[in-house]
């Protein structure tokens, strides 16, 4: 009887283990093609998954690691539009902060410091502040999902939050990074009816702003190019983050890379998206 009643709670307490799973970008799989996110190979100790949320609307989803104050990766559907890029302010993430406050916007630091009596030593806790990038020595915001792959003022706007930044070389930013973005993307998503995009940072052995945030090593970018619903194309690119060089790779070629640089094998795509 009294191993019975074991069982009972054992099973109990397992079911009640299971339903407190919580599914990583559960609010947001709209960002990854086929709903699956990178796999675990990427995850930091301490993650944050985010779906980013501003003017009542998700723009894309970021893993952040609290730790190192950066992003890990950006996820994106790449929908370039018109819209002038906007004179926007800085975000941070309330939800960071304090899960209980039940701010899922990103908001400004001032803005939380006025209304709800949050301090900056607070905020500084969770993730990167405005103080942090202050006066860096060649290197500036680095966007992890860019403001010129977004289509309209609200959705560039949203990219302007500080867990969707990492410090970047300056040059590589203002060179060839830039021209990846801008020019190789179009003439690779030619054709294509949705791409799916996830920029990252490999983390690196220096930091900034007295240590607070990592500089990373490498930025990279994958995308998976689909027509009519169905995945036709792939590629990759990554450069070193001391360099003004971007190295162009088939997804399969950048998720090998990329294994070697983090330590386990890294797979950004479902499996569907070509890899050669």
């Amino acid at each position: 009887m009294l191993g019975l009643l074991l069982l009972q709670v054992l099973a109990s307490c397992l079911w009640l283990g299971h339903s407190e799973v919580v599914t990583p970008f559960a609010g947001c799989p709209q960002f990854f093609y086929a709903g699956i996110p990178p796999n675990d190979a990427l995850n930091p100790k301490n993650p944050a998954w985010i779906c980013q949320r501003f003017r009542n609307s998700y723009h894309y989803a970021a893993l952040y690691d609290r730790d190192r104050r950066i992003p890990v990766y950006s996820a994106y559907k790449y929908q370039p539009g018109d819209a002038k890029r906007p004179h926007s302010w800085w975000f941070v993430e309330p939800q960071l902060i304090d899960e209980n406050l039940n701010l899922k916007e990103m908001e400004t630091e001032s803005f939380l410091i006025k209304q709800y009596k949050i301090t900056l030593q607070d905020i500084k806790k969770s993730q990167a502040v405005l103080d942090d990038y202050r006066g860096l020595k060649d290197l500036v915001h680095g966007h992890l999902t860019p403001t010129g792959h977004m289509d309209d003022s609200v959705s560039k706007m949203a990219t302007f939050t500080l867990t969707n930044i990492v410090p970047q070389d300056k040059s590589l930013n203002d060179g060839e990074w830039r021209v990846y973005e801008h020019k190789t993307m179009i003439k690779k998503t030619k054709g294509c009816t949705a791409t799916y995009v996830i920029t990252g940072a490999v983390p690196g052995n220096t930091y900034v702003s007295e240590g607070r945030v990592n500089r990373p090593s490498h930025i990279w970018s994958a995308a998976c190019c689909l027509v009519d619903e169905v995945p036709k194309d792939a590629w990759g690119a990554i450069a070193e983050n001391d360099k003004n060089k971007v190295e162009e790779l088939s997804l399969g070629e950048l998720e090998k890379r990329l294994t070697d640089l983090y330590g386990g094998t890294v797979t950004l795509f479902n499996n569907a998206c070509p890899r050669k």
